[in-house]
């Protein structure tokens, strides 16, 4: 029988996982919960969208920059005590939103939330990886990797359910059981492994977090400024210009530092390591650029409700929970990086399926089988490339590894959120008058010269799918339902167009995910160099 890399007083390291999954749970479905809410949320408050867009950007804000820090506070205080604090730290946040009577105040606990999680995401993976032995990591990757593909949808679909139902405030207020019960089980459950002592890179962690802030703020909150002037002289590029060069400094530093740096550079000496990271930024880009123009593209062009929308995915999404922990142990059998390439294959695939069924009018079923197939490359995806990137590194530095291996996906998902609501702008502006060309052929030629106007001077304002034609005053009631539902096709088309040709983006960044599992090495499971350097078992604290 495989022997655990720690000694767990007799118990399965399998019971480490309900406390750990638990948790993850939570933190993934509150990246994508409120988005459904933000309507609801701006008449509760009387905000403007921008504003209750800060609600959802503050807790990635804080999410994300975080990672780096607290993957290495693992390695310093051990996982549990720091998956603890942060699973206090999130619940009670989450009461905090629950209760809050002001936006302001919702923005603030969504910011300690996102600190929350970022305190305890890297623990996930440290402590797999710490507990569990090669021959069986990417089996508990693999029920890792399926929480966050049944996640992914649960925020939209439970979000629409509580927010129809029972009110906003109980998107937040689901936390805090699922947490109180998480915080029994680790205490009963997750073991006290040992730390190692050494100092926190103070500069390092200054460095880190004033650098990712800088670029992560840029990049997310880009397109609410239109890319130019944030306040007096800053504008959006300085900051993100700013966040390269402070991010640039504290390679430098790390570098300096050597194995007492918060990112010890050696980790990228790891191949798998370092294209695994890269690898994980283009899935969660990935991800990203599919739902934002696709959500858009349900509500705005098929006239889906918000609840209806969410649940075209999720067949894929359950599906993907499913295969999830069947793909781990794959790689369990064969080399992880094929696993990885079929994933990454067979989302291109699905994607690229997709774009060529974004059409006006389309009947919803013929959406609903390549997001199947989406569910089916996720599942794929995951857990093998968790496994991947952990599986070279030593126990003194797993909470830095996965803490590096966490902020690129994050990072990943920030610029594919920047890249993607810029591409899809940029096309708008381009098919928006190209549709109201072909609409206006069927109008009376004293108003298709203004009808095709209207439109361009709207994309050219940046109101896409939002602006359009306002029938003139004066025109008979006839020309006038004519120009109505010219609007209406043109609207679609146009749209539906730009969403098709953004989705195809996100192919090419699958492409290059599909290369780096590739490039991988393939070491069969449980060899000295998929394992990392031989380690007795370490002894644990019961807990």
């Amino acid at each position: 029988m495989t022997q655990p890399l720690v000694d767990l007083r007799g118990r399965s390291p399998w019971s480490v996982l309900p406390p750990l999954c638990l948790g993850f749970f939570m933190i993934m479905v509150d990246t994508t919960i409120v988005n459904i809410a933000v309507p609801t949320l701006q008449d509760a408050f009387g905000a403007s969208l921008v504003t209750v867009g800060w609600v959802n950007s503050a807790y990635l804000l804080t999410f994300a920059v975080l990672l780096l820090v607290t993957g290495r506070l693992g390695d310093r205080f051990g996982p549990r005590p720091v998956f603890v604090t942060g699973l206090v730290i999130f619940t009670l946040a989450s009461l905090a939103c629950g209760l809050s009577g002001s936006v302001g105040w919702l923005i603030a606990a969504r910011a300690v939330q996102g600190v929350g999680g970022a305190l305890m995401t890297p623990q996930t993976m440290a402590m797999i990886t710490r507990v569990f032995p090669p021959q069986q990591r990417g089996a508990a990757m693999g029920v890792w990797g399926s929480v966050a593909g049944v996640a992914t949808i649960t925020g939209p679909v439970l979000g629409g359910l509580l927010v129809e139902t029972v009110g906003w405030e109980w998107i937040f207020y689901v936390n805090v059981p699922v947490g109180a019960v998480a915080l029994w089980l680790s205490f009963r459950q997750l073991p006290v492994l040992p730390t190692h002592a050494r100092s926190l890179d103070g500069v390092g962690v200054v460095l880190s977090v004033v650098g990712l802030t800088l670029l992560v703020f840029g990049l997310q909150e880009g397109e609410a400024y239109d890319w130019g002037t944030i306040v007096g002289p800053v504008t959006v590029w300085g900051v993100v210009g700013a966040g390269v060069l402070v991010s640039g400094a504290f390679l430098l530093w790390q570098r300096h530092r050597g194995d007492d740096a918060l990112l010890p550079l050696r980790l990228f000496v790891h191949r798998n390591f370092s294209l695994a990271n890269v690898a994980g930024a283009a899935v969660t880009f990935a991800m990203t650029g599919i739902f934002f123009p696709f959500t858009l593209y349900l509500q705005q062009v098929l006239g889906l409700s918000p609840l209806h929308a969410a649940l075209v995915g999720l067949p894929g999404s359950l599906l993907s929970g499913v295969i999830a922990p069947f793909a781990g142990r794959l790689s369990d059998r064969v080399p992880g990086k094929w696993v990885a390439f079929s994933g990454f294959a067979t989302l291109a695939v699905a994607i690229g399926i997709l774009a060529t069924q974004v059409q006006p009018g389309v009947a919803v079923w013929r959406l609903v089988l390549p997001m199947v197939l989406f569910g089916v490359g996720t599942g794929l995806v995951f857990s093998p490339l968790a496994s991947l990137a952990t599986s070279g590194l030593d126990q003194r530095t797993a909470g830095a590894g996965a803490g590096a291996f966490n902020t690129t996906r994050q990072v990943g998902g920030v610029i594919g959120s920047a890249v993607v609501v810029a591409t899809l702008t940029s096309r708008l502006a381009a098919t928006m008058p190209a549709a109201a060309q072909d609409a206006a052929a069927g109008l009376p030629e004293q108003v298709r010269g203004p009808f095709v106007e209207g439109f361009r001077q709207a994309a050219s304002a940046g109101l896409g799918a939002g602006g359009g034609f306002d029938v003139p005053a004066g025109v008979p009631a006839d020309v006038a339902e004519q120009l109505r539902a010219a609007a209406r096709t043109a609207v679609d088309a146009g749209f539906a167009s730009a969403a098709a040709q953004t989705l195809a983006v996100t192919v090419g960044v699958l492409v290059l995910g599909a290369l780096c599992a590739l490039a991988m090495r393939a070491h069969r499971p449980g060899t000295p160099a998929d394992a990392g350097p031989a380690a007795p078992a370490e002894q644990v604290a019961a807990p």
